[in-house]
């Protein structure tokens, strides 16, 4: 990520921005670490073998060593619940975090803790703004809406296709920064680089590098497999030649249709609002070219949680699709933003942030990552499950900011603290009774 200045009456005028659609590279990754003989996805593997010291690199916080049996929906037995309406005291609570800066953020909690007593704050929840990268949920929801669609009894069908397809980049991928992470199983080496053409990998690895490294590259791909998914049916994956032709000869009209019946249609279908979370557009230049969208991209904290609420219900398409959703929003290897709070070490962490700034030249301000003067957005969808010291919390946070002149990244990981010591001051640790008396059957 880099910052734009403005120089010139000329250009202030124009105001030209420059998007930064995705996080940091290389600084998340998502799916549990046990999880390659099931999905294939090789960097899952990586990581495996770095937390079991077979080879060297960082290894997991204590919160990101579940397996893949653990990561589940946490509301299955909870599917006619909605949004509740917003707790007022719980709310300020959460509100007076915000201080002086509060109307530039939108913020909403859900806490799930107790499962029969739910508890909502929000503030400012219908707050929209471009949310970035994640966007890129709603690029997981349309593919497994077309792969529920095409085979809706057979998820072992499913399964080979996410795990057998195998994707080959081509110019949908250009346009990117970011790196991805390729690891090599036979000589366990890890490669960081930036996706080119003709890198292969399979349907699971490009969502997962979308994900987790939050490539652009790997999220145009999965658009492109989303759309042919769609267009092709059961006869998905045609042959490279036929891709090739579809998107050169198919009407850019016709595009655009399929584009958002593949990623607008989804949205509605599972009980969201498209007016308050859209992904409007390709993440490459050379997408966009190829496939004009539907228009502007946004979201709202308040769409954001009820988008996490009905994956964890198992809402999210079906049970099946949400449960692989939210393995790959697992947070398997190094924290940013909202998740690096260091207050959330112990606790299992599925995350999604995306940010976009701007700057100008201004007397005194320097620009930097994250810190634009003309625009600032940073945005972080999280769930939080801490299980630790007698202590149960589970909750969701999406918090969406444009404060000028701050670090936003920072600012994002102090308030993910003071919002989980909140969560730990409303759900103390549980004190166990001390054991009866062996002799009276009393206790002492």
């Amino acid at each position: 990520p880099y910052c734009h200045y403005e120089r010139g009456s000329e250009m202030n005028i124009r105001l030209a921005l420059l998007l930064l659609l995705a996080g940091t590279p290389v600084l998340t990754g998502a799916y549990p670490i046990d999880g390659y003989p099931e999905t294939g996805i090789r960097r899952v593997e990586g990581e495996r073998l770095i937390d079991e010291g077979v080879i060297k690199g960082r290894q997991q916080p204590a919160g990101a060593r579940l397996t893949t049996a653990e990561v589940d929906l946490r509301l299955l037995d909870h599917k006619d619940m909605e949004l509740p309406a917003p707790d007022p005291a719980f709310t300020r609570q959460i509100a007076k975090l915000l201080g002086g800066n509060a109307g530039r953020y939108g913020l909403a909690v859900l806490d799930i803790s107790d499962p029969d007593n739910h508890r909502y704050a929000e503030h400012r929840g219908d707050f929209r703004q471009n949310v970035g990268s994640v966007g890129k949920l709603l690029v997981a929801l349309g593919l497994f809406q077309a792969l529920a669609d095409t085979w809706p009894d057979d998820l072992d069908k499913r399964t080979r296709v996410l795990k057998d397809t195998r994707v080959i980049a081509d110019e949908f991928s250009r346009g990117d920064h970011h790196k991805i992470r390729v690891f090599d199983v036979e000589t366990q080496t890890l490669n960081r680089r930036i996706m080119k053409d003709g890198d292969q990998g399979s349907l699971w690895e490009y969502l997962d590098w979308m994900l987790s490294a939050s490539a652009n590259s790997a999220a145009a791909m999965t658009m492109r497999e989303a759309m042919l998914l769609r267009q092709y049916g059961k006869n998905y994956p045609p042959p490279e030649d036929e891709i090739q032709r579809f998107f050169k000869e198919t009407p850019k009209q016709e595009l655009t249709a399929l584009f958002q019946q593949t990623f607008f249609e989804p949205v509605t279908r599972n009980g969201l609002d498209l007016e308050q979370l859209r992904q409007g557009s390709f993440f490459t230049r050379t997408g966009k070219q190829k496939v004009p969208g539907g228009g502007n991209s946004y979201g709202t904290a308040r769409e954001l949680v009820k988008f996490t609420l009905r994956m964890e219900q198992g809402r999210l398409v079906d049970e099946y699709s949400s449960r692989q959703i939210k393995r790959l929003l697992y947070m398997t290897e190094r924290r940013i933003r909202y998740a690096s709070s260091p207050a959330l070490r112990d606790s299992a962490v599925y995350f999604k942030s995306g940010s976009l700034y701007s700057c100008k030249e201004e007397p005194d301000f320097k620009c930097g990552k994250y810190m634009g003067n003309v625009k600032n957005y940073m945005n972080s969808l999280a769930i939080i499950e801490t299980n630790t010291g007698g202590r149960r919390l589970d909750y969701i946070a999406a918090l969406i900011s444009n404060v000028l002149r701050v670090n936003s990244a920072v600012d994002h990981q102090t308030l993910g603290t003071r919002i989980h010591r909140i969560m730990e001051r409303a759900h103390p640790v549980s004190v166990p009774e001390p054991p009866a008396s062996t002799e009276t059957g009393v206790r002492p």
